[in-house]
This record gives C-alpha cells, sequence and structure tokens, in this order.
C-alpha cells in the first residue's frame, strides 16, 4: 500500500466486517455509514480509469449480494476524506437507517457478515 501516516483509509484497520481485498483495494463496511465501501490502496483521490473501472466492478459484486440488484447507488463524493480515493454502496434510506443498523465486526476476509 502507498500510504500516508495519518490517513485512517491508508491505516485500513479491520475494526468492520471485510467483504474484499485484492492488491488493488479493499471492500469494507463503513464505521459511519455502515454500507460497504471500496477503498483504493494508494492515498491518491484520483484513480485512473482502469483501476476506478475494477473497483467500481468489485463494488457492485458486494453490493447486489448485500442489498439486491438495482437497490442500491453509487456514491464516490468524498465528504470527510477528500484525498483518498474511496466510495460507497448506499442502498435506499441508508441516512436513515444507519441510525438503527448494527455495525458489522470483522472476522476474517470475505465469510458470512456478522453483526455486533
Amino acid at each position: 500500500m502507498i500510504g500516508a501516516p495519518d490517513c485512517d483509509l491508508c491505516a485500513a484497520a479491520k475494526f468492520t466486517h471485510w467483504y474484499f481485498e485484492d492488491d488493488l483495494c479493499w471492500i469494507a463496511d463503513c464505521e459511519v455509514c455502515i454500507v460497504p465501501m471500496v477503498v483504493w490502496k494508494h492515498h491518491n483521490p484520483v484513480p485512473d480509469a482502469v483501476d476506478r473501472a475494477h473497483m467500481r466492478a468489485m463494488l457492485t459484486k458486494v453490493a447486489d449480494d448485500r442489498f439486491g440488484l438495482d437497490e442500491w447507488s453509487f456514491d464516490d463524493d468524498m465528504r470527510q476524506i477528500p484525498d483518498h480515493y474511496h466510495a460507497h454502496a448506499r442502498d435506499r434510506d441508508w441516512f436513515s437507517k444507519r441510525q438503527n443498523r448494527p455495525l458489522s465486526r470483522f472476522t476474517q476476509i470475505g465469510g458470512k457478515r456478522v453483526e455486533r
């Protein structure tokens, strides 16, 4: 990973459920939104088109499995961490649901999502 010392996304702490990881990116539940989030393993806000397409494809697989086909939207507006590329898969009404949605916990990469 090419990272920055004070970046939470570069630190990649395994706190919530991790759905996927490869040499380019990882996908885990966002601690704030409680939805799947893909994170590029480079501390940079602008991935090239090939990397972006790969990350979007991997997030699509995870989000379709978790929420269902056409039941979510892709959001790569990097509000809280604008200098490190990441994108969320947001289900319908995610904002109101996040208050009551239990946080997941890390057990392994892939496998069954376990809630706290």
